[in-house]
């Protein structure tokens, strides 16, 4: 395949920003602060036993100590809550996730909610969003748009006054990514499109940034892209290869596209890491904010 987009390297820039934070780990340590990341994990869905393994290596080479509970999936809500409760009160512990999906019977938003905000490394508490609603991006930031916003400065793509359409509308994703795109300094002329929005091809053919967070597997295709534009994909599936008969990832965006954008990140290692370097970038600031 002919491929003319420069690839936005996730994995890359992450490791340099882990660089960074190893060193921001050592100063801190000298003045007898350790970071520490705890990650709750509800029952036992592969993919984010995955995930949480990823975070664990990551806080190993940064030298942020981490600890792992595992609960089994029939864990009450109440026992979720209960626990989220005795990590806020620990001053040894500076970040707290809980790793999503969680089962049907715990709310994840009153999962957010309970965890202290200066320790919602995740940047889903309404404390949090809030600020970034107001202007305010020195807060904790969500991980996967903060990561985005990372890697497009790093490509030196400059956003003022382009159009950017955000596919997807979820509070994790698209919103708050939406809100950083549009804020002064960035300038960013935004739509966002979701399930309900009509002619979204017709949208993305006109825009100079695609950002695709639909969590479809390709539904972006080639002819939506404009000639030369940006394309960010956060979508990661695992579909079947129907010339090998086995299992690939693809992401949101179909692979062809690469033949026209000017930029596209890789599936993997595009968006997928960096949400993992921000979310440690959150921890460090969080136990640095911690010492003053």
């Amino acid at each position: 395949m002919f491929v003319s987009a420069v690839l936005l390297d996730g994995k890359g820039l992450s490791r340099d920003i882990e660089d960074e934070l190893k060193i921001r780990v050592e100063e801190l340590n000298k003045g007898g602060i350790k970071p520490h990341l705890a990650v709750i994990l509800v029952g036992d869905d592969p993919a984010s036993q995955v995930y949480v393994r990823n975070k664990e290596n990551a806080c190993k080479r940064t030298g942020i100590k981490s600890t792992k509970i595992i609960l089994p999936s029939s864990t009450s809500e109440k026992e979720v809550l209960d626990l989220i409760g005795q990590m806020n009160e620990d001053e040894d512990i500076h970040g707290i996730l809980v790793q999503s999906p969680t089962p049907k019977q715990i709310n994840e938003l009153k999962i957010t909610n309970k965890i202290d905000p200066s320790k919602d490394v995740d940047g889903f508490h309404p404390q949090n969003l809030g600020k970034l609603v107001q202007g305010d991006t020195n807060g904790l930031l969500p991980c996967t748009p903060a990561g985005i916003m990372r890697l497009l400065k790093n490509a030196k793509i400059n956003l003022e006054g382009k159009k950017v359409t955000v596919i997807g509308r979820s509070r994790i994703v698209g919103m708050p990514l939406s809100l950083m795109l549009a804020q002064k300094g960035v300038d960013a002329t935004v739509t966002i499109t979701h399930s309900r929005s009509k002619n979204i091809e017709q949208i993305c053919q006109s825009s100079d940034v695609i950002i695709a967070a639909v969590g479809r597997p390709e539904f972006v295709k080639k002819e939506w892209v404009k000639n030369s534009s940006v394309v960010v994909d956060v979508g990661i599936s695992r579909v079947l290869d129907k010339s090998t008969g086995k299992n690939k990832l693809v992401g949101d965006v179909e692979e062809a596209a690469m033949e026209v954008a000017s930029h596209m990140t890789p599936v993997p290692g595009g968006v997928g890491p960096m949400t993992i370097a921000m979310l440690l970038t959150n921890t460090v600031v969080s136990a640095a904010k911690k010492g003053n």
